[in-house]
């Protein structure tokens, strides 16, 4: 079965949630065009989520995402469906894609489809107890697509009896706008999945990039393993500057010294202290030579500190207190609550890492720099040639990040360092890769 038979029938479970939403989106304008070009064949999206509540948001969102792709790509889908008049384009897109909405709230109602992508919670015994209903209830010849972003896909095969049938697509957050999806290829899965899923990714306008089938895959790989280096930097640290300190001093060096986005411990605010926590729980056990916990993350979970993002979009409190999006404080695991990012203890924070080079570009201005590499080249080799506490943990962070790549490589989770490199820039927003030569 080809693919454009197979976008006849969808589903998207969990298809209520941050990611299923996004994941819904998505299919929803490839079927709804699908539709509008073949007016004899009949195609329903069915968006599966326990909450009907999320289910009414879900509708009333892809109506208005529907209008404004319209309004963004009206010339585009004009030449794409020539038999529509311009003035009536907007109104009957999104009249059809509501149309072939079908909303439901067990899996019992779930009719018969040839593709089911899964964006679940991340939990291991509810994607098995799913995935066994699943079997159950579909087809012989439906494919599973899920959007786990550390859980073997062997482990969800093996159990729940899928016969080669699912594989990982692991869009990355939110999926409607970032444009990588890591395609997780178990070692037994059925011959033409992988195919189907990369012609799905272009078809969705997605960057694919391969990882093998082992815990964390690629992206989680390097994150969790990264994230560690900085809890780790920020214990070392405590005894010095004490822990609010460290923590920023820390984020300052992963951000400012290393040229990312966010710092580690924004980064880690963003996804959610209790998600980082799941995935080392979940990596822990498939790397033996390793120890993939940290009792910082579990003090700060147990405390209720979370972190992850309100239903808006705004930042929760994590390591860090927000407001309008911006740190303003530090949560003190001892004190239990947060402390005021002052002039005075920022200035003495900075103070210790030392003066950044004078005339250090930002992440956000290299970022879109045609002479972005020269510049990197430039930036690493100043700052690695000064004598500063800061140039010294920045050093001992590009190494251990280049490390954490190199044994992606070496561990068989990616096939090559260029993959390792390509999940950090897409699905990070990284300007240069982890396995580099600045350090």
């Amino acid at each position: 079965m080809n693919l454009d038979k197979r976008l006849e029938s969808v589903a998207v479970l969990g298809a209520g949630g941050k990611m299923g939403s996004g994941i819904s989106l998505l299919l929803a304008r490839e079927m709804t065009l699908q539709q509008l070009k073949n007016s004899d064949t009949s195609y329903q999206l069915t968006l599966m989520d326990i909450s009907s509540e999320a289910l009414d948001g879900l509708k009333a969102y892809l109506a208005k995402q529907a209008s404004r792709y319209v309004e963004k790509k009206g010339d585009k889908l004009a030449e794409q469906l020539p038999g529509i008049p311009t003035e009536a384009l907007e109104e009957t897109y999104v009249n059809t894609m509501q149309a072939i909405l079908n909303p439901i709230t067990d899996l019992k109602d779930l009719p018969e489809c040839h593709m089911v992508f899964e964006a679940i919670l991340e939990k291991v015994d509810l994607k098995i107890r799913v995935y066994k209903e699943l079997k159950e209830r579909c087809p012989e010849h439906t494919y599973f697509f899920s959007n786990t972003s550390s859980i073997p896909l062997h482990t969800l095969d093996d159990v729940a009896g899928l016969s080669g049938r699912i594989i990982g697509f692991h869009f990355y957050n939110p999926p409607a706008v970032q444009k990588l999806v890591e395609l997780i290829i178990p070692t037994h899965v059925d011959a033409e999945l992988p195919d189907l899923s990369n012609e799905i990714g272009k078809r969705l306008g997605k960057i694919i990039i391969p990882s093998n089938d082992l815990a964390g895959f690629i992206g989680n790989g390097h994150f969790m393993r990264d994230g560690l280096h900085g809890i780790s930097e920020v214990e070392n640290l405590t005894a010095d500057l004490g822990f609010a300190e460290a923590v920023y001093a820390i984020n300052k060096v992963s951000q400012s010294y290393l040229l990312r986005p966010m710092g580690i411990f924004q980064l880690i605010d963003y996804v959610g202290l209790d998600i980082f926590q799941s995935i080392l729980t979940i990596m822990n056990p498939a790397f033996a030579d390793e120890k993939l916990h940290s009792s910082l993350i579990d003090k700060l979970v147990e405390a209720g500190v979370k972190g992850g993002q309100f239903s808006d979009g705004s930042q929760k409190d994590g390591f860090f207190k927000y407001e309008s999006g911006k740190p303003v404080a530090v949560y003190n695991p001892d004190s239990g609550n947060y402390v005021a990012m002052e002039q005075d203890w920022r200035a003495k924070a900075d103070a210790f890492l030392g003066e950044l080079p004078e005339g250090m570009e930002s992440w956000k201005s290299l970022s879109r720099d045609p002479e972005r590499a020269a510049k990197l080249e430039a930036h690493f080799n100043t700052l690695l040639g000064i004598n500063t506490r800061g140039s010294e943990l920045a050093k001992a962070y590009l190494l251990r990040s280049k490390a954490i790549g190199e044994k992606l490589v070496s561990d068989g989770v990616a096939n090559n360092a260029d993959d390792v490199n390509g999940v950090l820039m897409n699905g990070f927003f990284h300007i240069y890769g982890p396995v580099n030569n600045y350090a």
